[in-house]
């Protein structure tokens, strides 16, 4: 038996979905399962929400392995089915399966959940140093999946691009490189016209989630969103415009109109968990001038007549390789790692032996 107050949950960003699924994991017996949405999550607790108020709780050891052996783990914005007992113990029975899911990897290859069920991602990045285009690819490569719209969020344009000539020049460039579908917005985190420039994203029943470097403004502009100094802010570093990580752990906050946000901390490792198919989408310029090529099986790489070098930014070009690279390694089975390594080390072995013959030819000469 599942029990759940839908006005309530609305504002937190329940849906019909989201019930739909819900109804499907009820589980039989006598326990009255509630549910309701994680805001927090820590090393050994979560915070949940039902609506009226907050509570901390833990899942259940079953789960916490269910779900390590489906290479994922709760995160903010996870609807689940909580049991509270007698003694004002919480515990997880079930996630809800997540409706969108965001995903990172670590330097090992090893999937980290960022958030769940989120409809508008604010790609944060400030007008000052933290300004980087190829950055931002990633974060658009981190979020393109599960129909989550994307938006740019250019932040400190009060004091990084005081002209609109300043402010043309770095939204053209971004123009440049991503699709044209993608709205990029400039604002004044600390200002209250942020919220009315972002007031069409924020509807009743939405969820947004804020992404971007320490010292971009995301927590400054959660505030500004809320209406109250409740997120913790810090300043930057002079010389490199970067910020320490003030905000140290993803938290969600039900917005005055009936919407979500989810801040987060910069994240150290920006590797997402794509695939090709992501990522041709997310490089279409690439995918439709490959065509163009001389040659069919061109890499884009040193090979004449290609059309793709010739046609798309060469920074660009560079950091789609680099993304490539990583998505094909992070697809790899073990045995295709195990043969991957004897074929370097064979050509190691033939690059020295082609060096010592070398070398001896023209020792003895």
């Amino acid at each position: 038996m599942i029990e759940f107050e839908f006005a309530s949950l609305s504002s937190l960003g329940l849906t019909p979905a989201i019930v739909g699924r819900a109804t499907g994991l009820a589980a039989s017996g006598d326990v009255t399962l509630h549910l309701v949405r994680i805001t927090e999550v820590h090393r050994e607790t979560i915070r949940l929400n039902d609506g009226k108020r907050e509570r901390s709780a833990r899942p259940l050891p079953r789960l916490a392995r269910s779900l390590l052996d489906e290479d994922t783990a709760l995160a903010v914005g996870d609807w689940v089915l909580a049991a509270f007992d007698a003694h004002g113990q919480s515990w997880v029975h079930e996630r809800v399966p997540p409706l969108s899911h965001i995903v990172r990897r670590d330097g090992d290859g090893r999937r980290h959940p960022v958030v769940s069920n989120v409809d508008i991602a604010l790609l944060v990045m400030g007008l000052d140093d933290d300004f980087n285009p190829r950055r931002l690819e990633r974060f658009l490569a981190l979020v393109h999946r599960d129909a989550i719209v994307p938006v740019v969020v250019l932040t400190k344009v009060d004091v990084a691009a005081p002209t609109p000539e300043a402010l043309d020049a770095r939204v053209d460039a971004l123009h440049s490189r991503i699709a044209a579908h993608i709205d990029v917005v400039a604002v004044n985190a600390t200002h209250e016209s942020a919220a009315q420039a972002l007031a069409g994203y924020v509807a009743p029943g939405r969820t947004l989630v804020l992404l971007g470097s320490s010292g971009a403004g995301k927590s400054t502009l959660t505030n500004t969103l809320l209406g109250a100094a409740v997120q913790d802010t810090g300043v930057v570093r002079e010389h490199d415009g970067r910020g320490k990580h003030t905000t140290t752990s993803r938290s969600l906050h039900r917005l005055p109109g009936g919407a979500c946000v989810i801040d987060t901390p910069g994240l150290r490792t920006l590797r997402p968990d794509a695939d090709e198919a992501a990522l041709a989408g997310l490089f279409a310029d690439v995918e439709a001038l490959a065509g163009r090529c001389r040659f069919r099986d061109c890499r884009h790489a040193q090979e004449p007549g290609c059309a793709v070098r010739e046609g798309v930014d060469a920074d660009r070009l560079r950091n789609y390789h680099k993304l490539l690279r990583e998505v094909r390694r992070d697809t790899l089975t073990a045995l295709d790692r195990q043969k991957q390594l004897a074929e370097w080390k064979a050509r190691g072995r033939a690059t020295r032996a082609r060096m010592k013959v070398k070398l001896g030819i023209a020792g003895s000469g």
